[in-house]
């Protein structure tokens, strides 16, 4: 082998070396967005990738947007800062926020408020006007919560159900039967499809998936609803530097591209939150034994 040749194989082989190390840097360095099963992957996934171009152009660096499978894979997630930003529900938050003080930075608006409520819906064709009516009949009524995690799901109505005697876990209560279905549309759908009789949803989601044709609100009848809940969060890692958290929150308070808003409840906008906006969730969280993660697994 020529001296010429040897040194050409050197410097190519340098060079991939080179480029290997690069890639392994950004990869390093990508901003790593988790989002919660708030609903199916599928109605979710364009505004997911939308949101991850956004950001990108944002914040001048690689952004990777990814749906996790389970709630306690984000508190995991946010805890050891293996993630740099997540959407999660309030509970998941408060789950996380104890564990590592993980912050709520921003949280979104849905025409104009910064709220939204837990439903407990039924069919309209069953005869019951009111979560009083329901419940007379409970011993015949199959109950859908959404995930065991979910702060509008399941804590907020089944702590309203335990307080009413009648729901204590999946499986001491006294309706038939109780199931968790794992997503708000499920439930919808379930509810609809008149394979349960009544189910505990986001109001949030549940507009927002009849807006989008998924369900058909007049289907529908709302038998409860809750107190007013502050919006999900989007939460940092307890380690997140201020100057990055201003960067992030002036990023999304910047997005206006609907195909984004829409699979955050029907947003209008992003806003910023702060932990005290949560408290009222806590107290429920620590009154139903919620907050230990081992909760968002069962």
């Amino acid at each position: 082998m020529s001296k010429m040749k040897g040194t050409h194989i050197i410097l190519s082989v340098a060079s991939l070396l080179f480029i290997a190390a690069c890639g392994e840097s950004d990869r390093e360095e990508a901003f790593e967005v988790a989002v919660i099963p708030a609903q199916s992957i599928g109605g979710m996934q364009t505004g997911l990738e939308r949101l991850e171009e956004t950001l990108e152009d944002s914040l001048q660096q690689d952004v990777q947007v990814e749906h996790y499978p389970n709630y306690n894979a984000v508190v995991e997630a946010i805890n050891y800062s293996h993630i740099d930003l997540a959407y999660l529900g309030p509970l998941t938050y408060l789950v996380a926020h104890e564990e590592s003080g993980a912050e709520a930075i921003l949280t979104q608006e849905i025409e104009g408020d910064p709220y939204y409520y837990s439903y407990i819906v039924t069919h309209k064709d069953q005869p019951w006007k009111s979560l009083d009516d329901m419940l007379e009949e409970r011993s015949n009524v199959d109950f859908a919560f959404g995930s065991i995690a979910s702060t509008s799901g399941s804590l907020i109505p089944g702590l309203e159900l335990s307080e009413r005697g009648v729901f204590e876990s999946e499986n001491v209560h006294e309706f038939q039967d109780v199931r968790y279905t794992g997503s708000h549309d499920i439930t919808a759908t379930q509810v609809e499809n008149q394979e349960v009789e009544a189910g505990a949803i986001d109001s949030a989601i549940f507009h927002a998936l009849a807006k989008d044709g998924a369900i058909n609100e007049e289907e529908f009848s709302i038998i409860w609803q809750s107190e007013p809940l502050y919006q999900y969060p989007w939460v940092v890692p307890h380690d997140m530097q201020e100057g990055q958290i201003e960067k992030i929150q002036q990023a999304f308070m910047a997005i206006d591209d609907p195909e984004v808003l829409d699979i955050f409840g029907g947003a209008d906008a992003f806003v910023e939150a702060d932990d005290s906006q949560y408290e009222d969730v806590l107290e429920a969280a620590r009154t139903f034994d919620m907050l230990d993660p081992e909760v968002l697994d069962n």
